[in-house]
């Protein structure tokens, strides 16, 4: 679809309200999928015809949403709300079927009765954070997420009987518990760039990336298999600024997980699903600009060519990092994945080239010529955060720093892994919380740097929904605890 409406002139991304209505003329579209984010992060949608829509939908909205029905939206005495369409999202869905073809755009979420926008929307999150941004001198800013995730044969649970017992249980071709005689399964810590027939989802990925660019007009530069088995894949989006970079990770996840189902998989981005190898991480790379200058860059700089700007801004994701794993890691299942010997990051440090820290500066390369590609990489998130609320938190910390002119300390050239407790104290290198109660704590102490660009009943509506997953699931006995503690 995009390459056509290139080559026409139009350009995906940046579509008017006028030029969206011509193209459902043009192509016949008959649905339109109006999609929006709740507050955990999970896509939600409803579809209208497209004989429904008209150019006043744009600025007034499409008043089809019962808001108390969503997680962490509004009570059931405010539920009536609007859904106010972004024409630069729209994308004809691929797989639509003729005489039933579907569009999608992303919407803004709008309180009924003419109340203005909705607080808790996590679109208006990355919104303020991206204004806050401008409003400082930061225009623009680039935001680059290495998003991992798995893709299962089959993946099944029962937890519907409780007092019998609960289990899963997760199908991969590639996995080292599934060998069935015809392929060649990866060991644990060994799927890092295996070429087919051991990398089994090439042809999944090659899709997916066809109809990222295609259809969604989202830049893809690279895809590989991951480092754990049982079908760990990432793909490389370029990188974009703050808010269309949040709406494009949600285009990501959308479309992985639509793939998979029509080839007879599975899609998650749950963070640790396998006991023993690695997890999915979602490593985000920042910079801050003006105009075309890259204010991160400094060719003097002999550690990095890291500017001081962009050392206050890794002071400012370093002082919160605590406070910010409520956001960007905010499942109990996030807490299994930071834990030592899976290369994720449990400490806070900085440091260039060393995956042992949670804020990395890659160094690939020197010199002016790098200029453009200088960046800070924040390796805390992971792919079950909500991305609008962890950009806008990411941006808020680092601006934090740069305004209140927060030193990092000095880098950390260790593998801190191997480090002992003690030589950790010495370099003042504090660990991210173990747990998800640690964390939503950690925020509550910590909690100032997000007034920017957060409303506080978003915060206080996001630890309440965490903290009643941390009970849920921390009040069920565990399979393990059986083979811990039954002689007891």
């Amino acid at each position: 679809m995009f390459p056509a409406y290139t080559d026409a002139g139009l350009k995906p991304w940046s579509f008017t309200k006028e030029q969206v209505l011509e193209i459902i003329k043009k192509e016949g579209v008959r649905f339109i999928d109006l999609q929006f984010t709740d507050l955990p992060g999970k896509l939600q949608h409803i579809t209208i015809s497209s004989g429904y829509l008209d150019a006043e939908m744009f600025s007034e909205g499409v008043p089809k949403l019962d808001g108390s029905s969503i997680r962490g939206f509004a009570e059931i005495y405010e539920s009536d709300m609007l859904l106010r369409p972004d024409p630069t999202t729209f994308a004809v869905l691929p797989w639509s079927l003729d005489g039933k073809k579907t569009a999608r755009m992303i919407c803004d979420v709008y309180r009924g009765f003419g109340g203005g926008r909705f607080s808790r929307d996590p679109r208006l999150a990355a919104q303020r954070a991206e204004e806050y941004l401008r409003a400082q001198g930061y225009e623009p800013s680039y935001w680059g997420p290495e998003i991992e995730f798995f893709v299962f044969d089959r993946v099944s649970w029962d937890v519907s009987t409780p007092y019998r017992g609960q289990s899963y249980v997760i199908e991969s071709r590639e996995a080292p518990w599934e060998v069935d005689g015809k392929s060649f399964p990866i060991r644990f810590k060994e799927g890092y760039y295996p070429t087919p027939p051991q990398d089994t989802l090439m042809e999944y990925r090659n899709e997916v990336c066809r109809l990222l660019t295609d259809y969604f007009g989202v830049e893809v530069d690279a895809h590989h298999h991951e480092v754990a088995t049982a079908g760990q894949c990432e793909i490389d989006m370029k990188y974009d600024t703050l808010t269309r970079m949040a709406d494009k990770a949600q285009t990501y996840k959308y479309v992985t997980k639509n793939v998979a189902s029509q080839m007879g998989m599975v899609a998650t981005f749950m963070p640790k699903p396998i006991f023993g190898d690695n997890a999915s991480g979602m490593h985000i790379h920042i910079s801050l600009w003006s105009g075309s200058k890259n204010l991160f860059y400094d060719p003097d700089d002999d550690y990095a060519e890291l500017s001081q700007l962009g050392r206050y801004f890794v002071g400012g994701l370093l002082e919160h990092s605590r406070a910010l794993t409520a956001i960007v890691t905010p499942t109990t299942n996030s807490f299994r994945r930071l834990v030592p010997g899976y290369e994720a990051p449990v400490f806070i440090a900085w440091s260039r080239s060393n995956r042992s820290a949670n804020i990395r500066i890659p160094v690939y390369q020197r010199g002016a010529g790098s200029a453009k590609r200088k960046r800070v990489e924040f390796r805390t998130p992971d792919p079950s955060c909500n991305p609008y609320l962890c950009f806008a938190a990411l941006a808020a910390a680092g601006v934090d720093g740069i305004k209140k002119k927060m030193d990092p300390g000095d880098p950390v050239n260790e593998d801190i892994y191997r480090l002992s407790s003690e030589k950790r104290r010495e370099l003042n290198i504090r660990e991210l919380p173990g747990s998800l109660k640690e964390a939503v704590e950690s925020l509550e102490s910590d909690r100032e740097f997000l007034k920017p660009v957060m409303a506080d009943d978003l915060v206080d509506t996001l630890m309440e929904l965490e903290m009643k997953n941390f009970v849920e699931v921390s009040s069920r006995p565990h399979p393990y605890e059986f083979y811990l503690y039954a002689d007891v």
